[in-house]
This record gives C-alpha cells, sequence and structure tokens, in this order.
C-alpha cells in the first residue's frame, strides 16, 4: 500500500506568482500548528479580501486576545505594500510632517521624547516600533496563549498605524485608492479596530465606512496628536 505523503502547502523557491498558494484550503480544526490562527487569517484574505466579515468572524472558541493580536500582526504585513508605494512620491522634503488633511499633526514615538517626523519617516518608524512589540518575548512569548496585560498594549499599536492610512487618504490619494481597491485594508482594518474598540471612533478619521458626521470635518487649526 503506497505512503501518503503529507501535503505540503509552501511556495517553493522559483515558485511563479501565479501559482503562489495552489494548494487545497484546509479547515481551522485541521490546522495542527502554533501559527494555525494567522494561516486561517491568511487563507480567508486570499479567498476573498473584500469579505472582511467573514475574515474577522473568529473561529468558534478562539481565544480573543490571539485573534486580535494575529489580525494585527498581519495588518502590519500588509501594511508594509502600502508604505513601499508611498516611498515613490512621500519623501522628507515633499512631507515634512505626519499630517492628515490640514488639520492633524501627529507626533512620533520612536524618539526619547515624542516630536514631529517627515511622513516616511514616521511610517517606518511606526511599523517598526509595532514590529519590535508584536515579536516581543516579554509581552507576547506565545501565539496560542495571550495575557489580557499585554492585549492591552494592541490599542496604542492600532492608533499610531491608523495614522498611515490617514495620512495616505488625505496626501497620496492615488496611492492610496489604487492599493486599497486590491487590498481592501483600511475598510477591514477601520472595522476591526470599531469592531473591538481598539480606538476611539472620533479617531477614524478616513470617511471609509461613513464613520465621519459633519462635526470633524469643520476648518480648525491644525491639531498636535499625541504619539
Amino acid at each position: 500500500m503506497a505512503e501518503i505523503k503529507p501535503l505540503m502547502r509552501r511556495n517553493k523557491p522559483g515558485t511563479k506568482s501565479k501559482d503562489f498558494y495552489n494548494w487545497p484550503e484546509e479547515q481551522f480544526e485541521e490546522m495542527d500548528s502554533t501559527l494555525a490562527v494567522q494561516q486561517y487569517i491568511q487563507q480567508l484574505i486570499r479567498n476573498n479580501p473584500a469579505d472582511i466579515d467573514t475574515i474577522l468572524n473568529p473561529p468558534e472558541s478562539q481565544d480573543e486576545g490571539v485573534w486580535k493580536y494575529e489580525h494585527l500582526r498581519q495588518f502590519c504585513l500588509e501594511l508594509h505594500g502600502l508604505a513601499v508605494r508611498l516611498q515613490d512620491e512621500c519623501s522628507p522634503e515633499t512631507c515634512v510632517q505626519m499630517t492628515a488633511s490640514e488639520q492633524w499633526i501627529f507626533l512620533c514615538a520612536a524618539h526619547k521624547a515624542p516630536k514631529e517626523c517627515p511622513a516616511i519617516d514616521y511610517t517606518r518608524h511606526t511599523l517598526d516600533g509595532a514590529a519590535c512589540l508584536l515579536n516581543s518575548n516579554k509581552y507576547f512569548p506565545s501565539r496560542i496563549s495571550i495575557k489580557e496585560q499585554s492585549v492591552t498594549k494592541l490599542g496604542s499599536v492600532c492608533r499610531r498605524v491608523y495614522r498611515i492610512f490617514s495620512h495616505a487618504y488625505y496626501h497620496h490619494k492615488a496611492i492610496f485608492d489604487e492599493f486599497e481597491d486590491k487590498t481592501y485594508l483600511c475598510r477591514r482594518f477601520t472595522t476591526f479596530v470599531m469592531k473591538y474598540s481598539l480606538m476611539p471612533k472620533e479617531s477614524a478619521i478616513v470617511p471609509i465606512l461613513g464613520l465621519l458626521g459633519e462635526e470633524t470635518t469643520d476648518a480648525a487649526m491644525p491639531t498636535e496628536s499625541e504619539a
């Protein structure tokens, strides 16, 4: 009787882009790995990035803290794609501050004391800082169980990461639209942070889910936001 070899879900070296992830889907219950939640989320995104409700809907009995943690890791991974596109026109000379419209100036927390930073540097610093925190053995030593005190740190990461979307939307709209039309990333991220109350509603300044009211669009002096 022939031996049945286990299916390898891996893109081998030399695989063409059109053949990436060319393997059968797997049910979450069948994923026997410490990275099962990440693999499941990525599988849902590949199936249909526009089906946000399905992507954000956790499997039955899934730990909520791990679910939020893994989604935030995935958001940061995908945001690198937007950051790369922004480099074509967002430079320290053209965008000397991290702004969103004429109303918001954001301070960068990557320095000893939060201070203003060119937008592209803020973007890099924010994604680097998020990676350091989310890969910290001190706060997140496990991918299958997370302490509540560590979960509480996700909110500050969400608040800073969201500013990358807001800068791109208000100052690099063509790049934002092209990226969003393919990934639905800002829609998914906004739905995610609202669903789990990881960010105040008034901070969601990109009018992508109808969350903005008229009171948030009135002309005002630029507001400097804490890091």
